[in-house]
């Protein structure tokens, strides 16, 4: 790290962004995105904090043992137990980093620790001591540090770099800061602390204020060389500082950041965002910077004329530079498998011979019903794919009978396990009368915890993509995702996937059936 122009990028998406509520994912789901996270070349991947659970702990070991390139972090609080676990976790790791952390400001230390400003330094140091020994990298966050005062922290800071950290991490744990009081937070470390030529200063803020990415910036503006961040910047609370925007604001304004530049790979950037929301369901809102659907859309008629003539007079940054993809390609039902692997390969995806021929398969039921298919379109037929496991349950046919004076009245036909399956019923909508009817047919205990719908493209014909959230019997939220131009056929095959993954992780997989069929 000795690159004084390079700002080194620390993902927390599967830590701190895990802990957003509702975006928990499971052990596979972790690795996915811990391989996308590789492809994007960030430099640090902090894959878990080990002490949580069990299941965390294996899935920071599975990381460590199969994701290569990044540096694999996992964070402990200044408690031996919890740096043992995670020292544990990481053991598989080619490299591999603890991150320690405590609390320091007064609000904390009077509040929720109890203790004095010298206790603090002594657990701080030791902890730091008894990691550094057991580990090549350490990083040490003093928890609110923008809330801590400038001299204690100054003091926190030079003890534990005399320790042995080698990464020291300012947090503005609850997003209280501003641009100019933490530039100069951090200008005042940099002249104070006797010692911090021997680590690299990190920042970790969160965006209570929607302050995130600028404190980030205005950091490195003071010296900071790391920064910590989320894809979409998911996160506790507000989220965190969006890693898309943080890098790409130093890519297209070197002028004001003297040159800095990140080993992101932008291309890999939107296929980061699509994944991550899709295997936490978080729709990413349209009017995002980097990678929502309209940040390179223009429909003012002054602004296409501008952009007819001179991109630059209305994009500050190519779309195809961050992977977004051309937006208007038109391909329809007669259009070949070879257009569309093509069309598939210039946005990034590299599909194989059988892949490829379910995806096209998906692809001509979706173009009967469309005359445009959009790279949207594409793209969510592919994260559909992405995140789907062995189908327990086929919807096979379905239909619904609507009058305005009356319940509405459908009819499903399921395949179960390659029995079929038919059930009608009703509900106070239609979507609620499938729900109801598939609860009773396959005797499902579940609780409907979350319902989104969103249009996936544009048009009368445009998709809808429903994403729902299934409490299952063992009380986890599972997520499930259903596309179709049919808004009622896509909120089956929502819920259908969700009960899926329920069944594929559940007792059946044991030997016993998920639910009473």
């Amino acid at each position: 790290m000795d690159d004084k122009k390079k700002i080194h990028i620390f993902d927390t998406t599967l830590r701190d962004g895990e802990q957003c509520p509702g975006a928990s994912m499971d052990e596979k789901s972790k690795l996915e995105v811990a391989k996308q996270l590789a492809d994007l070349g960030v430099d640090i991947i902090e894959a878990g904090f080990p002490i949580t659970s069990p299941g965390d702990a294996a899935a920071v070991k599975r990381i460590a043992r199969e994701v290569r390139g990044p540096v694999i972090c996992a964070l402990a609080r200044a408690v031996q137990k919890d740096m043992d676990t995670a020292l544990e976790a990481l053991k598989p790791a080619k490299r591999s980093r603890l991150h320690v952390f405590i609390a320091t400001s007064e609000i904390h230390r009077k509040h929720k620790l109890n203790k004095a400003k010298e206790e603090i330094v002594r657990i701080a140091t030791s902890s730091v001591r008894y990691a550094r020994e057991r580990i090549e990298q350490v990083e040490f966050s003093p928890e609110d540090a923008s809330r801590t005062e400038p001299d204690f922290l100054c003091e926190v800071v030079e003890a534990v770099i005399d320790a042995g950290a080698s990464v020291i991490n300012i947090p503005d744990t609850v997003g209280y800061t501003t641009p100019f009081e933490f530039e100069a937070l951090i200008k005042t470390l940099f002249a104070n602390v006797r010692n911090i030529d021997r680590a690299v200063i990190s920042v970790h803020c969160h965006n209570d204020l929607g302050l995130a990415v600028a404190n980030s910036l205005a950091a490195v503006r003071a010296g900071a060389r790391q920064i910590e961040c989320t894809v979409n910047g998911i996160g506790e609370r507000a989220g965190n500082a969006a890693l898309e925007e943080v890098v790409m604001a130093l890519d297209t304004r070197p002028d004001i950041f003297g040159g800095l530049y990140t080993s992101v790979n932008k291309k890999e950037i939107c296929k980061a965002s699509r994944l991550v929301s899709a295997l936490t369901g978080f729709v990413v809102q349209p009017n995002k910077a980097v990678v929502g659907r309209n940040a390179f859309t223009h429909e003012s008629g002054i602004h296409q004329d501008g952009l007819l003539k001179l991109r630059k007079t209305y994009e500050i940054m190519r779309p195809e530079d961050v992977g977004f993809g051309e937006t208007q390609l038109v391909l329809g039902k007669h259009s070949g498998r070879h257009a569309l692997e093509v069309r598939l390969n210039k946005l990034g995806y590299k599909l194989d011979e059988k892949e490829l021929d379910r995806v096209f398969a998906d692809f001509k039921v979706l173009a009967d019903r469309k005359k445009e298919v959009f790279d949207d379109d594409l793209v969510a037929l592919l994260e559909n794919r992405l995140v789907s496991v062995p189908s327990a349950y086929q919807l096979v046919a379905w239909s619904a009978s609507l009058d305005s004076s009356k319940k509405p009245q459908v009819q499903l036909k399921l395949k179960v396990r390659g029995k079929t399956l038919t059930a009608s019923g009703t509900g106070s909508g239609p979507v609620d009368a499938c729900y109801k009817t598939l609860d009773r047919l396959l005797k499902v205990r579940t609780k409907l915890l979350d319902y989104q719908i969103r249009s996936v493209t544009v048009g009368k014909d445009a998709q809808g993509e429903v994403t729902v959230k299934v409490q299952g019997p063992d009380g986890k939220p599972v997520t499930g995702l259903g596309l179709s131009t049919d808004v009622v056929e896509a909120s089956v095959k929502a819920y259908l996937d969700a009960l899926n993954k329920i069944a594929h992780s559940g007792p059946a997989r044991k030997g016993r059936t998920a639910y009473g069929v």
